[in-house]
């Protein structure tokens, strides 16, 4: 179920912030994008997640011209919530007036509730966080809290993931200990990922890594 993109041109034709860009991503590999704040990675992400608008900020979003192809099928033109597409930002978005484990059935897909609870006790598990689940998002370390993030995103089942900066705001050590997590999640559930970073430790393959440039 491979992830392909071309971005023939990514903003106005006079003043393109990504322009004849190609990537490729096979399941289980997880694609590097870096470059200076500016270049244009967190609008590769909206462009592929259908989300240009929403990071317009009330502005009229970014015109795109290029193909997002997810196990053959064409992307472009479908809205966000039929693209199978996960994301994980830099925040963990969690629902403060929710449990852990509301949060986590909230991405759930429908179905028979003891499936989906069955599900969400499977995920808190893997995430070490079993005795979590009652728990007020609030009262959670920030590593625990993108764990609960991570097994959001995957507990809605993509097709690909897509992250801008997961492991920004932690400190050193739990950014590395919650990379080694993403990472292996990922490549268990042999899914593309796409990934967007400053970091070169937060690179996973070496030969997966697309750099981008502020525009001239």
């Amino acid at each position: 179920m491979s992830l392909q993109v071309h971005i023939g041109c990514l903003g106005l034709a006079t003043q393109a912030l990504v322009r004849d860009l190609h990537l490729a991503v096979a399941p289980g590999q997880i694609l590097t994008l870096m470059g200076p704040s500016g270049s244009g990675k967190s609008s590769v992400l909206a462009a592929i997640a259908g989300t240009l608008h929403a990071v317009a900020d009330g502005a009229q979003a970014l015109p795109f011209e290029g193909s997002v192809r997810l196990h053959g099928q064409e992307l472009v033109g479908l809205p966000t919530s039929l693209r199978g597409i996960g994301l994980l930002f830099q925040d963990d978005l969690l629902f403060a007036h929710m449990t852990v484990t509301e949060n986590l059935l909230f991405a759930v897909p429908p179905g028979p509730r003891a499936q989906r609870l069955a599900d969400v006790a499977q995920a808190l598990n893997e995430a070490g966080l079993q005795d979590y689940g009652a728990r007020d998002p609030g009262t959670l370390s920030g590593g625990q809290r993108a764990r609960v993030a991570l097994m959001r995103a995957l507990l809605a089942r993509p097709k690909a993931l897509l992250l801008d900066e997961p492991f920004s705001k932690l400190d050193a050590t739990l950014r590395d200990q919650f990379r080694s997590f993403v990472f292996e999640h990922i490549r268990a559930r042999n899914i593309p990922a796409i990934l967007v970073s400053h970091d070169a430790a937060d690179v996973a393959d070496p030969a997966l890594v697309v750099e981008l440039h502020t525009p001239d």
